[in-house]
């Protein structure tokens, strides 16, 4: 399910935004529990359903005129409950609509319901104290990542050619890793916030998790009102980056054949294929983090105190840690994260357009290993799972993460990073690195 195709649908009369609907219900309902669904709301999908059919008669249809969506719970939207992936008692109703929402209504896509997510945004794996953990349907056993878990899972599922997540250290790289599919964290200010539940004001972005690049970059040009652009366009001959230092020499061995059969391709390109000692990166995490947990602990003080007993233990614990941090430490990470801003546009991007990095070290974790894990085998985990995330959150960068090769065991991908405001390039590039694969995979498994 890609957006192009359903538009393709729609445009030649094959169908209607209302019958698509139906067969996303149907979908729906033959996957059971295995949706990751907090929430259905069929009234108004078909209400905007019948609104697009319209449009389209009346040749006023807009980018996304009858294309079924759902995302994130985090998103307001006037007179519709939200739920944070929290306790019952954390939901509320909400009074406007959050602008994405608002943008991609005006574009004429179809929402029908709220995805699960981990408990207000806080954790890479998935796992939700409340409500669980959505089932990996690309990874057997593996864990969906986190924090727009149900994100990933729906397009992962073909249930939707898009969602609304949100990343504050990776929460949509991490998930689109983990499940296969295509995430694209923009840049700090290019998607409107307003509507969309806080974690850390100064690392927050929200971007789309989406069955393919053309997908994402439809629905970025949406959310940020055009300033990015909806089409591909050749490349060009770029340079590229990859890592040669201890930031990624924990990677598996088959995340570093990956990596070499992209550097290999993009070198066959005609790309520029450059080294770089990107090893200090692995400094910033810490920094990141301390940023996100205190910004997070502020958000929360209030509620904390009020209601302690309706947090998960292990956000409330970390939300607890967090309020002890003192405003030296704080303030210290927001000076690390300029002076690192700066090195990074003199060292790494003086010498490179683009860096790749890998998304994850191998392929998703396994919820097994997360289920008998305590302690400091947790956090080692975890910081497994955001250690090549989190320093571009710290420096405000965009990145897209792009599947590049199939395991037994399930998908590889990698971060396709460039400085603030190169969305476009970044998408051109992982566009034509997508378009190849498919290609080499279909002559892969077409007859002889």
């Amino acid at each position: 399910m890609t957006i192009a195709a359903i538009l393709s649908r729609l445009e030649r009369a094959e169908t209607t935004a209302v019958a698509l609907l139906e067969e996303v219900q149907a979908r729906v309902a033959a996957a059971g529990a295995q949706t990751p669904v907090a929430r259905l709301e069929w009234d108004r999908a078909f209400d905007q359903a019948r609104a697009a059919d319209r449009a389209r008669q009346e040749g006023a249809a807009g980018p996304l005129c009858g294309v079924p969506l759902a995302h994130k719970d985090m998103f307001d939207r006037a007179g519709s409950v939200v739920g944070f992936g929290a306790h019952p008692d954390a939901q509320r109703r909400a009074e406007r609509t959050a602008e994405v929402l608002a943008r991609l209504d005006a574009a004429g896509a179809v929402d029908f319901g709220r995805l699960q997510m981990s408990e207000f945004a806080m954790g890479p794996t998935g796992q939700n104290h409340h409500h669980g953990m959505p089932v990996n349907p690309a990874v057997p056993g593996g864990v969906p990542g986190g924090s727009s878990s149900g994100s990933g899972v729906a397009v992962a599922m073909g249930l939707v050619p898009a969602a609304l997540g949100s990343d504050t250290g990776g929460s949509i790289r991490i998930p689109a890793a983990c499940t296969g599919v295509v995430g694209f964290k923009p840049s700090p200010g290019l998607v409107p916030l307003a509507g969309a539940m806080p974690l850390s004001w100064t690392q927050d972005v929200v971007g789309p998790l989406a069955a393919s690049v053309d997908c994402a970059r439809r629905v970025l040009s949406v959310l940020s009102a055009g300033r990015t652009r909806a089409t591909s366009q050749p490349p060009g001959k770029l340079r590229l980056a990859f890592d040669d230092s201890s930031l990624t020499e924990g990677v598996s061995a088959r995340m570093r054949a990956a990596l070499a059969d992209l550097r290999k391709q993009l070198r066959a390109q005609g790309h520029e294929v450059v080294a770089l000692d990107m090893g200090w990166l692995a400094h910033l995490a810490e920094p990141a983090n301390v940023i996100a947990i205190a910004e997070a602990a502020t958000v929360h003080a209030d509620r904390l105190r009020a209601a302690p007993d309706s947090y998960g233990p292990e956000v409330r614990a970390r939300l607890c840690q967090a309020a002890g941090i003192p405003a030296q430490a704080y303030l210290r990470a927001r000076q690390i994260r300029q002076i690192a801003i700066a090195r990074a546009k003199a060292e790494i991007f003086a010498a490179a357009d683009l860096v790749i990095l890998p998304g994850l070290a191998d392929v998703a974790p396994q919820a097994a290993a997360l289920a008998g894990a305590k302690g400091a085998e947790i956090a080692t985990m975890i910081a497994g799972m955001t250690g090549l995330t989190r320093p571009a959150s710290l420096l405000g960068l965009p990145v897209l993460t792009l599947p590049v090769a199939q395991t037994s065991d399930g998908p590889l991908s990698v971060q396709i990073m460039g400085q603030r405001g190169a969305e476009d390039l970044i998408a051109d590039l992982a566009q034509h690195l997508e378009t190849a694969r498919r290609s080499d995979l279909h002559r892969a498994t077409d007859p002889a």
